[in-house]
């Protein structure tokens, strides 16, 4: 009888392992959605953006800030756990990874699935991406022709002025902000490690301008810094060998100089910085 018992609380346990595991599993593969607030009320399915650096606060995004996209919009049911950053009435939950509900547009065609989504022209509703958007929030796991399954109709004006009657609808998507790998690569001229710096420094696409820009900074704060240097250094030396007695006022002399070069070298980094950056 007691072999029966301690088979049964082995088994018992054991079972209870194996859901742990598939439980874990299960929420490697659909984050816990995060809550937000909002000065809007933002419906399921929008694509949002944090406000203004903010990292408690969402918008709807446009396609003027796509580059500052960061998830969807859920449901506080759509996940069995969910992270609350206030108590507020205009709290939103927004999920960054996983499946789920996203609001969709045909304004750039009829949606297959395995297709990128991107922002289109009305805030924070999706569409399917073509070589022109940076970045895009997932792929769709359904497709979406505009006639079956539309939720609604609305007439929008597109980046070129037309008006369109497109239609919405919400379809299951694999969440997952990221570079738009159908982007299409302009010509340029510059050497490839130069993009690819650029590239790095400001996690977007860079025109040759804003590069060739901040290549002038960064030749004039070097330039203006080694002159400093250059001219402090020589001094120094010509000083010490007229008035050996006076090294440490000299030398006290050629530190400033070089921090004030150094200073100089560094502001003229972070203009560079600010230049691809923004």
């Amino acid at each position: 009888m007691i072999k029966h018992k301690r088979f049964i609380s082995s088994l018992l346990v054991i079972c209870g392992l194996v859901l742990c595991a598939v439980a874990g599993v299960h929420a490697q593969g659909q984050e816990v959605p995060q809550g937000y607030s909002s000065d809007k009320t933002l419906q399921k399915g929008l694509i949002v953006a944090l406000k203004g650096g903010s990292k408690t606060q969402v918008v709807a995004l446009t396609q003027d800030n796509i580059n500052a996209m960061y998830g969807v919009v859920v449901s506080a049911n759509d996940s069995p756990v969910n992270l609350s950053n206030n108590g507020t009435s205009t709290q939103v939950y927004v999920a960054t990874t996983g499946q789920y509900d996203v609001l969709v547009s045909t304004q750039n065609g009829s949606i297959t699935s395995g297709d990128y989504i991107t922002v289109s022209a009305l805030e924070g509703v999706g569409m399917k991406a073509g070589d022109n958007e940076a970045f895009v929030v997932g792929k769709a796991l359904q497709n979406f022709d505009g006639r079956t399954g539309t939720e609604s109709t609305i007439q929008i004006t597109d980046s070129r002025g037309d008006k369109k009657l497109v239609s919405l609808a919400r379809i299951p998507v694999t969440i997952g902000v990221a570079r738009n790998p159908n982007l299409k690569v302009t010509v340029s001229n510059l050497p490839g490690f130069l993009q690819k710096t650029a590239q790095a420094v400001s996690g977007k696409p860079v025109t040759d301008n804003r590069i060739y820009v901040s290549l002038v900074a960064l030749a004039a704060s070097v330039l203006i810094a080694g002159s400093l240097l250059y001219a402090g250094v020589r001094s120094s030396i010509t000083a010490v060998g007229r008035n050996p007695l006076a090294k440490t006022s000299i030398t006290r002399s050629l530190i400033q100089v070089s921090m004030l070069a150094l200073i100089i070298f560094l502001a003229g980094i972070f203009a560079v910085y600010l230049l691809l950056k923004l």
